[in-house]
């Protein structure tokens, strides 16, 4: 396996480079370039806007070259793997792998429970009503976050903007505004800043969609508009991954594969994990291939262990039972969802350009 995310230039490093910049001990590399800048500018505010889903080849071929958002990209990084919300965006929130910090993707395994949550929804995959077992064990579960570390340190400020953390909005304006007016207190802060668009609109009408392009044009504009409002900042633009215009293949529609599975399909439904009956190991793989074969690569759990592909450090004690026995990846347009309720029209956590790369866009206001 050919593992083609840059675990020292990528999404967690940085958020690495954060911590180094706020005195707390990184777990993983940093990036030079980017700590450069906030050791030159030593600024009181360090603001990360993440836009969930843009990632750099939708932005390369929607957007004009000197656009805000291009003309200040310092270059490219790739997210971690794989290139999903629910990994990429704690990656950024705790500063660790996947491997690490355990939020592998949409749908985890988890072993305590013995089921397969959607870990952002608290709930038993297929339901509807909320999991108290998995809210109890959560604290647990949790790894902690740069903006607690921050706190806890008691020298600076850590803030979480976003719907589900300390300081939420209902809408892009008031997000902009509340990035405002916490730049405005006293003392040298971070703000950690989430917005679920564009890629809410991408799941549903595509990454090249008008719908989608004109949110990422708001956003470009919009984000400029305030840079030129703060001061004493350094504002890091990220995406958490890009999208894929994908077609779907439903697993409902083939029990001649449900039926050698011990539990649901997890992860990510274009990177698939299958935990598999004893005994039907090899005949699973046959009807597999045989299935999916020109649209996926079915890894066994050893291979992605030794390859490194969820990142470096020390595993979550949860990551092999997650991982199941065998891990399906697309390297084409090609998703598996259990029915038609789960299909979209664009997905992520394969493994082509448009969904890996992110871009790395810094912007200094004096």
């Amino acid at each position: 396996m050919i593992v083609r995310n840059d675990y020292t230039q990528c999404i967690t490093n940085v958020a690495c480079s954060i911590q180094r910049y706020f005195g707390i001990e990184p777990a993983h590399e940093t990036l030079s370039d980017l700590d450069e800048i906030l050791e030159r500018k030593q600024p009181q505010n360090v603001i990360l806007i993440l836009y969930d889903g843009m990632g750099s080849r939708i932005l390369e071929r929607n957007m004009p070259a000197d656009c805000f958002f291009l003309k200040n990209r310092l270059r490219d990084i790739t997210s971690v793997f794989p290139a999903t919300t629910t990994a990429a965006t704690t990656s950024v929130i705790c500063g660790l792998n996947p491997v690490e910090h355990g939020f592998l993707g949409w749908n985890c395994y988890i072993p305590p429970l013995d089921r397969v949550i959607t870990l952002f929804r608290y709930r038993e995959k297929g339901h509807q009503e909320i999991c108290q077992e998995f809210i109890d064990m959560f604290p647990s579960f949790n790894p902690k976050r740069i903006i607690d570390q921050i706190n806890e340190k008691g020298e600076d400020a850590g803030y979480g903007v976003s719907p589900f953390m300390e300081y939420p909005y209902e809408t892009y304006d008031e997000m902009l505004e509340k990035i405002r007016e916490l730049a405005e207190r006293p003392g040298r802060k971070y703000m950690y800043v989430y917005d679920s668009q564009p890629d809410t609109s991408m799941h549903l009408t595509g990454p090249d969609s008008a719908e989608t392009v004109a949110l990422i044009r708001e956003r470009d504009e919009k984000t400029e508009q305030l840079c030129r409002q703060l001061h004493d900042a350094v504002v890091i633009v990220l995406a958490d991954h890009g999208h894929k215009a994908v077609e779907n293949v439903l697993l409902d529609d083939h029990p001649e594969l449900t039926e050698l599975m011990e539990r649901p399909a997890s992860i990510e439904p274009r990177a698939v994990s299958f935990k598999v009956k004893d005994g039907c190991h090899g005949e699973f793989e046959r009807r597999f291939r045989d299935l999916f074969g020109e649209d996926f690569v079915l890894y066994p759990a050893e291979e992605v262990i030794k390859s490194g592909l969820f990142g470096t450090g020390k595993e979550h004690p949860y990551f092999r039972q997650q991982l199941g026995d065998y891990l399906a990846i697309s390297y084409g347009n090609k998703c598996i969802v259990d029915g038609p309720r789960d299909v979209l029209a664009s997905q992520h956590a394969g493994y082509t350009d448009d969904e890996i790369y992110i871009p790395l866009i810094v912007i200094s206001c004096d």
